[in-house]
């Protein structure tokens, strides 16, 4: 296999958020793709800015290929469209062209239904807020650090998510290593 992946990481003000989780899952990564049981820390190869946001791209296979540190802009996003795909993403490849393809070009932003439920959008995992709890797909494409963080937390639970019951929540929100958990507020999903 010759695809890389990826892993990428928050750092604020020198600070490497939730290096654990990602350590977790790049280690997962490693030992089901490449066969590799060594454990690396990824703290030891990051070189943290001292100020300012930065998303740390380390792209990786068995080895850790290179890693960058690029200023962080946050995307604005106010249009959802939900879209069927049978894609498989359970892993974090650095080639993100087979998602991209997927988002409209009228829209910012694609929720992903597969096999008839919500899994993610293309850049982070979702949650929706029924007044008591929020819940998050039980099958998301990613399986990605911050969800599964806040799953251990237990400020999410699991639950299989068609489209249509998305009227009956009264929040949406996404959720990635960059932005955290962000409720969503002026948004449209169209269906």
């Amino acid at each position: 296999m010759n695809k890389k992946l990826l892993e990428t990481i928050k750092i604020e003000n020198g600070q490497i958020m939730n290096i654990e989780w990602h350590n977790q899952r790049f280690n997962k990564s490693r030992q089901k793709l490449f066969n590799e049981p060594k454990a690396l820390n990824l703290e030891g190869f990051i070189t943290a800015p001292e100020e300012g946001i930065y998303r740390c791209r380390i792209l990786y296979d068995k080895e850790i290929h290179s890693v960058e540190y690029l200023p962080y802009v946050p995307k604005e996003i106010k249009h959802f469209k939900i879209i069927q795909s049978q894609m498989d993403y359970a892993y974090k490849y650095s080639d993100r062209k087979e998602l991209e393809r997927l988002i409209p070009s009228s829209y910012d932003e694609i929720i992903i239904e597969k096999n008839g439920f919500l899994t993610d959008t293309s850049m982070a995992n979702i949650a929706f807020y029924n007044g008591e709890a929020w819940f998050t797909p039980k099958y998301p494409l990613l399986e990605g650090t911050t969800r599964e963080r806040l799953l251990s937390e237990n400020f999410l639970k699991l639950k299989n998510i068609r489209s249509h019951e998305i009227q009956s929540f009264t929040h949406f929100a996404l959720m990635n290593a960059m932005i955290g958990f962000k409720i969503q507020k002026h948004i449209t999903i169209r269906l």
